[in-house]
């Protein structure tokens, strides 16, 4: 079983910077994919970045087109936390932001969900 949590949502100014925070408690923490989504009112969540753990604190991180370049996904095994920085923020980012989790090994779905951040960014 798997609890996370979310953290750092919040309202900002178009442009800016805000840093989410997703604690998780989780056995082998390493083994698992973690993401990060995001649902917008009337819109479909979609996933925006995934970070796999290759060994110790090394990752591998990809990214949905669209936010490459302005989000960055980071995570510290050794604390089991995974990071989004969101810089030059739009308002079509606003949306409700989901910590989400995964076993490595299993090519099902994010099986492990936080309740959501609300980030809202004003033009």
């Amino acid at each position: 079983q798997v609890t996370l949590v979310e953290s750092g949502g919040g309202l900002v100014q178009a442009g800016g910077s805000l840093r989410l925070s997703c604690s998780a408690s989780a056995r082998a923490f390493h083994a698992y994919t973690m993401a990060w989504f995001r649902q917008a009112p009337g819109k479909e969540r979609e996933l925006l970045t995934t970070l796999t753990w290759i060994g110790g604190n090394t990752y591998q991180a990809d990214y949905k087109e669209s936010v490459q370049g302005r989000f960055t996904i980071s995570g510290d095994n050794t604390k089991s936390m995974v990071y989004l920085q969101m810089n030059s923020l739009k308002p079509e980012d606003t949306a409700v932001y989901y910590c989400a989790a995964r076993r490595s090994s299993s090519r099902n779905g994010y099986d492990y969900w936080g309740q959501g951040t609300q980030v809202t960014v004003s033009s």
